[in-house]
Formats: structure tokens, sequence, C-alpha cells
């Protein structure tokens, strides 16, 4: 019998004064069974730093040629690429031909370590490539968040992330690897 995804729903309000995006946006998210609460909570991270009422969710980790976000103009052209994790140049490479902007969250410290060094030229002749990390124990304060039922506030300003519940605050923060 195969696992059956788990359901999470997210009310987000967003102020973004970097972007001057204020709103509330109300989300279901499919945690597959092979995906960890850590990466769950990173993709609504995503969401949270580039909302917009026509960013969404791609259809999962087994899909190759769709992004875990993505953000399409009204013509259906991919104005914004989200990836997470550590994919090959390949991918970055495809990604950017087919998008304008690409963005990539990576996570797992000591791999991204490694996957840096040997990516890091490759990525850099990608001009529309921005490489975010998060540390291992970022990602942990992170996801203490995580709740089938979520109502969290996301402030960003001045390129800084803050979450909050209600109960507790969190100010996150990201590495900038490229771009």
């Amino acid at each position: 019998m195969a696992l059956k995804a788990t359901v999470y729903k997210a009310e987000l309000d967003i102020s973004d004064m970097d972007r001057g995006h204020y709103g509330s946006h109300s989300l279901t998210l499919a945690r597959h069974p092979s995906e960890t609460e850590e990466r769950l909570m990173l993709r609504l991270l995503a969401f949270a730093m580039h909302a917009d009422e026509a960013l969404a969710f791609g259809r999962g980790l087994s899909t190759e040629d769709e992004p875990d976000l993505w953000l399409k103009d009204p013509t259906g052209s991919i104005e914004l690429w989200i990836d997470l994790g550590l994919p090959d140049e390949r991918r970055l490479r495809r990604a950017a031909g087919r998008t304008r902007r690409v963005l990539l969250l990576a996570y797992g410290e000591r791999a991204v370590e490694v996957w840096w060094r040997k990516q890091r030229a490759a990525c850099a002749r990608l001009p529309t490539l921005t490489v975010l990390a998060l540390t291992d124990a970022m990602l942990t304060e992170v996801s203490a968040f995580a709740a089938r039922n979520m109502r969290l506030q996301f402030t960003l300003q001045d390129g800084q992330i803050t979450i909050a519940d209600g109960e507790r605050y969190l100010e996150v923060t990201v590495n900038r690897l490229q771009n």
C-alpha cells in the first residue's frame, strides 16, 4: 500500500517592504512521504520570500520538468523558477533557458559546501541564477514553526526575514552564495 501525502494548511500574512507586497495567502501544501518537514518549511519560506498571487507550487519531488515553485506571467511564460536542494548544473542550465530568473535555495550544510565547490564556476556562467543557502541550525529553527494548521506572519525588510506565529519570533538568516 502506498503512503499518502500529509496535508498542511498555512495562512500567511506577508509584509514585504522590499518589494512592496502586502497580503494574505491561504495555502495548502502536500508533504510527500519522502519529504522532510524541514523541506516543506523551506518551500513555505521560499513562497514568502517571493509571494505573488501567481506564484504556485510545482507538482512535487518526482517531477523533473517543474521547479518546486514557479511564477508565470499571464501568457504562461515562466518569470521565476525556484528550486530547493542541490541540483546538478544541467538542471540549472535548463531552468535558466526557460525563465528570466532562477533561484536556488540550497540546504544540507556540509553537502552545500561540497556542492558549491564543485558547481561554483558553472553557476557563475548563469547570470540569472541566484543561489541562497540555509544552515542546518537555521532550517531547524524555521521548521519549528511547522504544524498541520499554521498561521504565520512574515516580514521582509532590507534583506532581513522574520517569522512569527503569535508565540514565537525568528529572524531568518539566509546566506547569499551568488547574485
